[in-house]
């Protein structure tokens, strides 16, 4: 009894803390052990790489510099990687493709195989697996790499240490500001990454919001969208810049937008007290460069890669076949794409691009693929062999999403906010019901996404649209 007193009596006297008592309060005690430590050591002969620990922590941290420093670094990442993953896309698609489609059609067909079987291993299977080798695995191969030197730097504590008062203002715990980071690489390890945060409350909140971390599989989608869109609204030399800055424009959304949806969970269905910790800095570390590029290839890109795989092929032969078969002079996928397409239009999307969602569900990773395959399929007329990607590289994919599919700047827009404000893929959805033992917050962290993807696709057409400008 005396101990469940003693509690009560700290539950009582804690509430009538003033607010901001506890960061004072640690604030308080490092200053102090700071003060002794500068009456106490001599900092004269320090090596010369605390020296430059010290001064890289001044920028890195600072409360303006700190996130002036972080849009430059990812702006940095993403426009080396646009810039250099154009040439060898096309040098795959060439290879895989333009060569290597004809060649394997050639021995199916001359081995005799029926029709049907050569479309669907062929002109489905084989053809969604090219795409997405050609497409996806140049830029991971430079992006994750470059992530991984950031990473092994002892940088992203930094950027969790800068987003930890943001998080804090938001009604969400500071240390999910690391399981977002998770989320950059994979939404699913950073939901399980959430179990770092003690609050049950702030917990929920963080697996609830992860989704608006972009995941490897997104990347590659947000990469085309700017490349063909964004970046041929100005000179050639500045295409890739420009692509790179809405690349990052739409990351930096994502994170406003876990602020804004953290926020408003925390005021209203996740009241709570915001709990606090503390956040230590590890040292600088020198990049292992060759030992990192070994790890980001083999555990980031060829993992992502081999899980694309896995789901392009079964999704490739879906689109042939929904191609494929007809009922009343119409393709399935065309029964299914008209029906998508009056929410599709209120989206500034396509019925198209919708479907293709759907028929994406299993993974991020083979929503472009999908795009085109659909487009080419039902919009390039009686000429083009239903449910084949045609011989499309990197550079003609732009022409036939406007020559073929009608798409405008407006469109490629909507997909990017649409890529970054939709559901999770299945792995991630079972992922939140595993960790949550909850159906209903399973259904609250898909739903919502979806919901707010909508919304914000429909005013941004709307408005267009009443500016004259769509």
């Amino acid at each position: 009894m005396e101990a469940h007193a003693l509690l009560a009596d700290v539950d009582r006297l804690r509430a009538d803390l003033p607010p901001g008592f506890a960061d004072d309060l640690v604030v308080a005690i490092y200053d102090e052990a700071e003060a002794i430590a500068r009456a106490s050591v001599d900092t004269d002969g320090l090596p010369a790489r605390l020296v430059w620990d010290q001064r890289l922590d001044r920028l890195l941290t600072h409360r303006v510099g700190g996130f002036v420093a972080m849009g430059v670094l990812f702006y940095l990442v993403f426009w080396f990687t646009i810039a250099g993953a154009a040439l060898p896309s096309d040098l795959l698609f060439e290879v895989l493709v333009e060569h290597g489609h004809p060649a394997i059609r050639s021995v199916f067909e001359g081995a005799g195989s029926p029709a049907w079987l050569t479309g669907v291993l062929v002109d489905g299977v084989y053809l969604g697996v090219a795409w997405v080798v050609a497409v996806m695995l140049p830029p991971m191969a430079i992006f994750f790499p470059l992530f991984t030197l950031l990473e092994d730097l002892g940088y992203l504590p930094r950027v969790a240490f800068n987003l930890d008062r943001l998080f804090a203002g938001a009604g969400a715990h500071g240390k999910q500001a690391l399981t977002m980071m998770m989320g950059f690489g994979c939404n699913a390890a950073g939901v399980t990454a959430t179990r770092i945060i003690d609050s049950p409350r702030e917990r929920l909140i963080a697996i609830i919001t992860n989704n608006f971390s972009i995941c490897n599989g997104r990347w590659p989608t947000l990469i085309l969208m700017g490349t063909i869109f964004l970046g041929t609204l100005v000179p050639a030399p500045l295409a890739g810049a420009v692509a790179a800055a809405s690349v990052v424009l739409v990351a930096c959304l994502g994170i406003v937008v876990s602020f804004v949806v953290a926020s408003v969970l925390s005021r209203t269905v996740l009241r709570g007290e915001t709990s606090v910790y503390t956040l230590e800095l590890p040292p600088y570390r020198r990049p292992q460069v060759w030992r990192t590029i070994y790890t980001s290839v083999v555990d980031r890109t060829l993992k992502v890669l081999t899980r694309a795989l896995v789901m392009a092929a079964p999704a490739g032969a879906v689109i042939w076949s929904i191609s494929n078969v007809r009922i009343g002079g119409s393709s399935l996928a065309a029964h299914l794409a008209a029906a998508l397409d009056p929410v599709g239009v209120v989206m500034g999307l396509n019925g198209i691009i919708l479907l293709a969602y759907v028929v994406a569900i299993p993974a991020n990773e083979i929503i472009i693929p999908t795009i085109l395959m659909l487009t080419v399929s039902l919009g390039a007329g009686a000429h083009a062999q239903a449910g084949v990607m045609m011989d499309l590289s990197t550079a003609q994919a732009g022409a036939v999403l406007v020559g073929v599919g009608g798409w405008t700047v407006l469109t490629g827009v909507n997909l990017m906010l649409f890529t970054l404000l939709h559901h999770p893929c299945s792995t991630t959805v079972l992922t939140i019901g595993r960790e949550t033992r909850s159906l209903k917050w399973t259904a609250v962290a898909t739903v919502l996404p979806l919901a707010l993807g909508f919304l914000v696709t429909a005013g941004t057409t709307g408005a267009a649209r009443l500016f004259g400008v769509a």
